[in-house]
């Protein structure tokens, strides 16, 4: 499919295609994104406030610049949520505050006065898995209004809802105050560096601003071959052909698993939790050593250092198996969980 799309591509592609360009990223992505982004997930954005990035990493350093420049000094992320975040942030100058996470989502009652934006992970949250509740969704949205704050949403597992419609996106209430962030990481491979911000109008100079700071834009030809697969509906085909699959796979792997796992309801990884901290470490320890790649709550940073209650559990992404390692994974998987129970 990818290679299809790169031949037709290049076969396509005008002469000022490969001129140094646009920092916002390649005009027909940009109509693409905006279209596909509306009809999936209902944003509100047209062509012009379409940034394209080279995947959420590369989104979340830009953003960080350009809150930043505008006079944003500190950000309120997920706690527990992703290390890597978190340094990207206070790599462009910014200071952190946890919002805590329960089965509800995150608790804006946690955003600090001082905070200029908050980090969410509304349609799954990353590790936990719920989705943000209705009554949040309406608080965080108020708070932006209200206050001013920039909600960047990470639209994280956005395309991959099993048992449910997907929950709509934030940014179509607020697109003034909402920035959509969303890549094609999880549907085609992390390695294509390919992803996408919808900014409000106020954001849009200074994140270009920091684009050309930072560089680091995907290649043109990659971005004309994604537009070309949205484009021609070979992307939602290739989503609707993968869902399946992952259900299946989900379904597999709680079956064989020692206790219920949390989070499965969407996106491609269960939380499995654990006894203790040690535990967990020595499930990751022993799991390396058979060539599985295992996830903790504290192994992997997910918590912030001040956390009063740190729940110990495991993190399995189960999309990265090839299908045919999948069984002799899993096979792996139940014995190294029966090996290292208390």
């Amino acid at each position: 499919m990818w290679a299809s799309a790169l031949r037709r591509a290049l076969t396509a592609a005008p002469d000022h295609a490969w001129d140094y360009g646009d920092p916002a990223g390649q005009p027909r992505l940009r109509a693409a994104v905006a279209a596909y982004t509306a009809r999936t997930r209902g944003v509100r954005a047209d062509a012009d406030a379409i940034v394209v990035t080279s995947g959420f990493s590369h989104a979340l350093a830009v953003l960080g610049r350009a809150l930043h420049s505008t006079g944003v000094r500190r950000v309120a992320t997920e706690d527990p949520g992703l290390v890597r975040h978190r340094d990207l942030l206070r790599a462009a100058g910014l200071a952190l505050a946890p919002l805590r996470v329960d089965p509800a989502g995150a608790d804006p009652a946690d955003l600090p006065d001082d905070a200029g934006a908050a980090l969410l992970t509304p349609a799954h949250q990353h590790p936990y898995g719920v989705v943000l509740a209705p009554r949040r969704r309406a608080a965080f949205l108020d708070l932006a209004r209200r206050r001013g704050v920039y909600l960047i949403e990470d639209d994280y597992d956005g395309e991959f809802r099993y048992d449910r419609r997907p929950v709509g996106a934030l940014q179509a209430h607020a697109p003034d105050h909402v920035v959509f962030a969303g890549s094609a990481s999880k549907a085609l491979a992390p390695g294509m560096r390919l992803g996408w911000l919808a900014v409000p109008a106020a954001l849009r100079d200074p994140v270009l601003r920091a684009v050309r700071d930072l560089g680091a834009e995907p290649p043109a030809v990659d971005q004309l071959a994604f537009a070309d697969l949205l484009e021609r509906g070979d992307y939602d085909r290739h989503i609707r052909q993968a869902r399946p699959a992952y259900r299946r796979r989900r379904s597999e792997l709680a079956a064989r698993l020692p206790v219920p796992p949390a989070g499965v309801e969407a996106g491609l990884h269960a939380l499995v939790p654990v006894e203790s901290a040690e535990a967990e470490r020595r499930a990751v320890a022993v799991g390396r050593y058979a060539g599985l790649i295992l996830g903790g709550l504290h192994t992997a940073g997910y918590w912030y250092e001040t956390s009063d209650d740190r729940p110990a559990a495991l993190v399995l992404g189960y999309a990265t198996p090839p299908p045919h390692a999948w069984r002799g994974a899993l096979d792996t998987l139940t014995e190294l969980l029966a090996t290292t129970a208390p």
